[in-house]
């Protein structure tokens, strides 16, 4: 498969754009002024991502977000905050300093990592270090800590409206609409994967905390350590979920086909292979679903990366092939 996946880019606002009430109070909980503001690429938050030098020298990275242009994406943030609080020292996750909360505006802080996101398109000592971290995210959160258990839901409440793609498309195509979008293979296999697809609440049920949004967009690599960034849709799953939400991404950017990794890596090796499959399913169907729908204010390549998503994820199916043999 070559590199067909469009970047991972949100329509960044500037930090003077927060309110400036909202400014003040965080260079008052940092205990410094903000002397510069420098926006930062990567990732789909239709918001303020920069990176803020302060006056006594330090460095925080920032993420802010309004009522608009997404009304959404203020409670992500507000989900992030209270997992990334939760998170012990021990995780790959930067430290959060700051969380506020007003008229709308939520303004997250973090400690500043200063890495660079895998390069694209994927090579092989990125791709290692990756797969170990994923390895030991799932030794050190399964079971996931209390903390934090306490404060995320369930796989099978947190992917309930995502992990129903093919059943919205199936009833799309019952009430008339046209194929519109689905490939030969998705279309005449549409009604078994949708069939499929209801078992994926018991295939990843578990009591590790998974991430559920692992890509190179969330990652920061530096010379020591692989860090994980972006927690807003963690959740208790089983310990391969992150792994299958992974290896999709890296294929559609220029990365290998996923068999082979994904049955070699630790996390993989009790895993039923069955409920990978209907796993699997879900999330192609979740991937081709969102694909087709209009772009979300504010995010405009969400959707077409999301089909790239798609595309990684059904070639990977076909492999494993359907239980009926499709």
């Amino acid at each position: 498969m070559t590199l067909t996946a469009p970047p991972a880019l949100g329509l960044r606002r500037p930090w003077t754009e927060v309110p400036a009430p909202l400014r003040a109070a965080l260079e008052e909980t940092l205990g410094s002024p903000v002397t510069a503001a420098v926006t930062r690429a990567g990732g789909f938050s239709p918001g303020v991502a920069a990176r803020l030098e302060l006056a006594d020298g330090r460095r925080v990275f920032v993420k802010a977000v309004g009522p608009e242009p997404n009304a959404y994406a203020p409670e992500l943030h507000r989900g992030e905050a209270r997992i990334a609080a939760a998170l012990s020292a021990s995780v790959p996750a930067p430290r959060l300093l700051a969380a506020l909360d007003e008229d709308g505006w939520v303004v997250l802080a973090f400690a500043y990592v200063d890495g660079t996101m895998p390069g694209q398109p994927w090579n092989a000592a990125d791709i290692d270090r990756v797969l170990d971290t994923v390895t030991g995210l799932a030794a050190s959160l399964t079971p996931a800590p209390p903390a934090v258990a306490a404060v995320v839901p369930d796989a099978a409440t947190a992917l309930a409206d995502e992990f129903q793609g093919w059943r919205n498309l199936a009833r799309k195509r019952a009430a008339g609409a046209a194929r519109g979008g689905l490939g030969p293979w998705a279309a005449e296999h549409l009604d078994a994967l949708a069939e499929l697809e209801t078992g994926w609440a018991d295939a990843v049920a578990g009591d590790t905390l998974a991430h559920c949004d692992l890509r190179a967009d969330n990652l920061l690599l530096t010379p020591d350590r692989v860090h994980v960034v972006d927690w807003p849709r963690a959740c208790l799953a089983a310990p391969w979920l992150d792994l299958l939400f992974l290896l999709p991404s890296i294929r559609m950017q220029g990365g290998p086909p996923p068999e082979a990794l994904f049955t070699a890596h630790p996390v993989a090796a009790d895993a039923d292979p069955a409920a990978v499959t209907v796993a699997l399913a879900a999330l192609a169907g979740m991937f081709t679903d969102r694909s087709l729908r209009p772009a979300p204010p504010g995010i405009p390549t969400l959707r077409r990366f999301q089909a790239a998503q798609a595309a990684a994820a059904l070639e990977w199916l076909r492999e494993r092939g359907l239980p009926d043999g499709g």
